[in-house]
């Protein structure tokens, strides 16, 4: 039967192509704008590591001026930096199962000889500990991270990202090669696999899309050669600091802290050990202000960073407002071209077909219109996503990896569509088959 059903509403649909081409096109246009927009707000609201969402977390310590809070739009919130020697104390305290602390470096990227004459690049690169690349899963094509023990020496060791290592060993296994950083020589340990994280929770003191760093270095290097950092330092008081050591001593913040922990128990003994800590930091006149000591999952670390602003949710709002236009205007369409061959449906009923039946025949006609339609909008889709993907290929790389039709995309495509057929199609169905038969075989 439904076989038949289809049939009669092709047959239908073709001998009115001109409403039919104006309906499909309705549908298809408020699809491909929820798409599109529910598209670039999923990739810039979700959690790149959601499947460690109860076991990874920001560390955040109040240190902050007593007369002020850090951030006066959110007065209730920690700084999102440490101290240096804050965040050594938390990843000492020997209770994560990793812990990092990082910051974001600058410099010049060059081949040590062992490159084939590339030119020299200025990149970002983070400066880290071992734990960066278990703590955040990432993954590895070639080789591995450094050994914890690199942090402390430090040793010339360093990981490439995937797209460094196409720049200057056109994507070989560069493992024992050597490249130059600030004139420094680097032994490689790693190369990156396909990783771009987005957004990038684990630092957005620069923004929430940009692309992971060209190279990573261990975090030792650090006081070893007076590394400043290329993101955000930060400092509440007035210090006298003569030297880089005084640096590290003062209460400026600079450094990202993040750890694993396994489970609750994990979790409590974290919390306990920070509170434990900060009470005697301030017995010793630091952390004046209240205890704000936090352990800040990812999901909630992006929402109080604010990675999706009110006006992103505003505009997927008026994706599904102008998608509501697009189905009323369907609506009005459809009843109008159910209601224009009522006596061919009062025939048919007179003839023993059931309102059911004719509920049914009608609702499939609205189906095959929301098909189309939800065909033909996720082709406008990737049209409008790759227009977004020009207008924004630079400077924000990061931002452009949101822009594709994939599988989550085609998902929502076809819950929209199944939405349009049942909203744009219920009504005029039901109306068409509430009509009493005799009203038109009177007529006849």
């Amino acid at each position: 039967m439904f076989g038949y059903y289809i049939k009669l509403a092709a047959h239908s649909l073709r001998r009115n192509p001109g409403i039919t081409s104006l309906m499909v096109l309705a549908v298809a246009l408020g699809i491909a704008v929820c798409v599109v927009t529910l598209t670039v707000h999923h990739g810039m609201s979700s959690n790149p590591l959601w499947w460690k969402n109860d076991r990874v977390y920001a560390v955040t310590l109040d240190s902050w001026d007593p007369e002020q809070p850090a951030d006066d739009k959110h007065p209730d919130l920690p700084p999102p930096q440490l101290t240096w020697r804050d965040a050594e104390a938390v990843t000492a305290s020997g209770i994560p199962q990793h812990a990092v602390r990082m910051f974001k470096g600058y410099g010049v990227i060059s081949n040590d000889g062992d490159g084939g004459g590339v030119r020299p690049e200025n990149s970002i690169v983070r400066v880290t500990s071992a734990d960066f690349f278990d703590l955040f899963d990432v993954p590895f094509r070639y080789g591995g991270g450094w050994k914890a023990a690199a942090d402390a020496a430090p040793e010339p060791v360093a990981v490439l990202s995937s797209e460094t290592n196409e720049r200057f060993f056109g994507g070989a296994n560069s493992v024992g090669r050597t490249i130059r950083w600030n004139d420094r020589v680097y032994r490689i340990v790693g190369v990156l696999g396909e990783w771009h994280p987005a957004p990038t929770f684990y630092d957005l003191n620069n923004g929430a899309f940009q692309d992971p760093e060209a190279m990573y270095v261990p975090i030792g290097w650090a006081p070893s050669l007076e590394l400043e950092s290329a993101g955000n330092t930060n400092c509440w008081k007035p210090e006298s600091i003569d030297s880089f050591a005084g640096f590290l001593a003062s209460e400026c913040i600079w450094i990202q802290v993040w750890v694993e922990l396994p489970d609750a128990a994990a979790r409590t003994r974290m919390q306990a050990w920070l509170d434990s800590y900060v009470a005697g930091e301030r017995r010793s006149g630091r952390f004046q202000r209240p205890d704000n000591n936090r352990l800040t999952p990812i999901d909630e670390w992006l929402r109080i960073n604010e990675v999706v602003r009110d006006d992103n949710r505003m505009l997927v709002a008026l994706a599904f407002a102008f998608l509501a236009v697009c189905l009323i205007n369907t609506v009005g369409l459809l009843l109008a071209k159910f209601l224009g061959r009522a006596a061919i449906t009062g025939v048919r009923r007179a003839l023993g077909a059931s309102r059911r039946q004719v509920f049914l025949q009608h609702l499939a006609e609205a189906g095959m219109i929301a098909a189309v339609g939800a065909v033909l909008g996720v082709a406008l889709s990737a049209l409008g996503l790759h227009a977004l993907r020009v207008m924004y290929a630079s400077p924000r790389e990061g931002f452009t990896g949101l822009m594709h039709v994939n599988a989550w995309s085609l998902g929502v495509a076809v819950a929209i569509a199944v939405g349009a057929a049942l909203a744009a199609g219920l009504y005029p169905a039901w109306r068409i088959g509430r009509i009493a038969p005799s009203v038109y075989l009177k007529s006849q």
